[in-house]
């Protein structure tokens, strides 16, 4: 006799095979299609440099890219908006993600969108580099029309005079443009003595006397002859950025000294490595009491936009002695690396915590090792144990786990011995030397259910790529509840800007964020609270 209900259930499905309103995932399974308002969202703040396991860098951009101009075809004031708003927080990692969806804005078919994203330039545009990444983009999309022009030129108009001279000294050229390009495309205009003068310099190379100070020392720092001292009191007099000092005084320890004191928070912790090696950071020293000084400072990370993924990849980094390529070295301070640890975690939002119990699930499936978060040097793996313990540090009762897939429970689930506690680049380490196989999401549900573990909420961090369970995820999560009485809730984090989440949009228990979007933590613990 056939037994029907083997073949067919509406409660039990292997996630190789399709339930309601499920569609194919990359890896084979099915899961939840999100709307292109939330994929605009995490493109924003994940971008797809480096592509994912699934999904190649091109084939992901495109992708995005086809999201990102339905959501401005719908409703562009919306667009650029989000854009905006992401961009001005600091959400995400990089501005790269939300200068490309601002050109793609700006060469919209409705007139009042692309006005809308030239006159929001200068909000996502704060640097030179950032207008040349905006150029580059934009020209792949349309032509120079009057409206771009006015654009730019206003940008280069309505900074405060020593503000540009800031900008063209710093940022000269990147990917092929040069500020000198870019005002001979806008013309910009000015009846200002200082900012015509700078113009000049910047088109012709005609120093005149009417130009910014700053302007004035850079062309001295660059004459032949000059020592470390004498560019270190331009550093300290005029606030010369290190790039524009010329590459054979950066190992002056005067210099090093001199640019510690003055330079912005991102710059500082990108450069530590290098500043320790010149010895101008060293245990105990002036310049190390400054940077732990900066780094504790809250008001002044957050107003920099310093991302907690920059924190964190310069923790990494700097612990383990060496640059990503091997070329340079040194001995890491110990009251440094632990500013940096302490660092990642002030950078995000504050959270009151919520008092639940709760399951943080680390998927470490072999898709999660592969590629990278927003471009940066971490996999969706590490970046998924440092999103953990920002919830953990801030909790009182949860349990880290990492799962995989297996036949049994035991097979593709771990318990983990991470936790605040442990410094971060530690605690990202140990997920790396997990054993990987294939992925299934619902064990985390599975898992607790067998072990008799009694959780309010599930906060699985993952690719959503999930594909090798006997049961989808949203069915584990249903009788999880029916079975304990328990109506837990379900968050999924997602690592990779794909159209895919394991979390079904019409239950109300169940939510999807991004991952390192700063704004993450807050938003996971008021959707807990039942916000």
């Amino acid at each position: 006799m056939l037994n029907y209900g083997k073949l067919f259930s509406l409660r039990r499905n292997p996630q190789s095979e399709p339930i309601p309103r499920t569609v194919p995932n990359s890896a084979g399974g099915h899961a939840f299609a999100i709307s292109d308002w939330t994929r605009l969202d995490r493109f924003l703040v994940l971008g797809s440099e480096g592509g994912s396991y699934y999904a190649g860098e091109r084939a992901l951009t495109r992708e995005n890219a086809a999201a990102v101009m339905r959501c401005i075809a719908e409703d562009g004031a919306r667009a650029v908006a989000t854009i905006v708003a992401v961009s001005e927080a600091g959400r995400a990692p990089k501005q790269d993600p939300a200068i490309f969806a601002l050109a793609l804005a700006a060469s919209a078919e409705a007139d009042a969108t692309r006005r809308l994203a030239l006159a929001a330039l200068p909000r996502v545009c704060r640097t030179g580099t950032h207008l040349f990444q905006f150029a580059d983009a934009v020209e792949a999309m349309r032509g120079w029309g009057r409206g771009l022009r006015r654009a730019v030129g206003e940008w280069y108009r309505a900074r405060p005079v020593e503000a540009l001279a800031y900008q063209a000294v710093k940022y000269r050229q990147r990917g092929g443009w040069s500020h000198r390009d870019l005002l001979r495309l806008a013309h910009p205009e000015t009846d200002e003595p200082a900012r015509k003068a700078l113009f000049d310099w910047i088109c012709r190379g005609t120093l005149a006397e009417d130009a910014p100070a700053l302007i004035h020392a850079f062309a001295a720092v660059q004459s032949e002859g000059v020592d470390g001292a004498f560019a270190a009191a331009q550093v300290r007099s005029h606030g010369l950025p290190w790039e524009a000092l010329p590459t054979g005084l950066m190992t002056s320890r005067a210099v090093n000294e001199a640019l510690i004191e003055r330079m912005p928070v991102g710059a500082l912790v990108r450069q530590l490595g290098r500043l320790t090696a010149s010895g101008a950071l060293a245990p105990f020293s002036a310049g190390t009491g400054h940077v732990v000084s900066v780094l504790a400072d809250r008001e002044r990370l957050l107003k920099a936009r310093l991302h907690p993924m920059a924190l964190l990849v310069a923790l990494k980094t700097y612990a383990s002695g060496c640059g990503q390529r091997g070329r340079l070295s040194w001995e890491p301070v110990g009251a440094i690396v632990e500013a940096l640890n302490a660092a990642f975690y002030t950078a995000f939002a504050a959270v009151e915590p919520t008092g639940q119990r709760l399951v943080l699930a680390l998927d470490v499936s072999g898709s999660m090792a592969s590629g990278s978060v927003a471009g940066s040097a971490l996999t969706p793996r590490e970046a998924a144990a440092a999103m953990a313990l920002v919830t953990a540090a801030t909790e009182e009762s949860w349990q880290v786990v990492g799962f995989t897939g297996g036949r049994r429970v035991a097979d593709g689930l771990t318990a983990l011995p991470l936790g605040p506690s442990m410094r971060l680049d530690q605690a990202v380490a140990v997920t790396e030397g997990l054993p990987f196989s294939t992925t299934d999401c619902a064990l985390p549900m599975r898992w607790s259910l067998e072990r008799g573990v009694q959780a309010d909420a599930f906060v699985i961090y993952t690719d959503s790529e999930t594909w090798a369970g006997p049961v989808h995820p949203v069915e584990a999560l249903r009788e999880y509840r029916e079975k304990t009485g328990i109506p837990a809730r379900l968050v999924v984090v997602g690592l990779v800007s794909n159209g895919f989440s394991i979390a079904d949009p019409d239950d109300p228990g169940m939510l999807d964020v991004v991952g390192f979007d700063t704004a993450a933590p807050a938003l996971i613990a008021d959707f807990l609270r039942g916000g």
